[in-house]
């Protein structure tokens, strides 16, 4: 089965690359949110889908 490409949950950029990340919501703890490297350098929000959290 392949394996679903991760995205920035802000951007939407497909990651990992250099620099990227990915963790659970640090509200619900449900959530996984990716980052990429831009995003996290600019502190781009991201909004969790699952509880609506928006952090940096």
């Amino acid at each position: 089965m392949p394996r679903a490409e991760l995205k920035c949950t802000s951007c939407g950029r497909t990651i990992p690359g250099p620099g990227a990340t990915q963790f659970l919501c640090p509200s619900c703890g449900e959530a996984s949110i990716g980052r990429c490297q831009r995003c996290r350098d600019q502190s781009v929000l991201y909004h969790c889908p699952k509880c609506g959290f928006d952090g940096p």
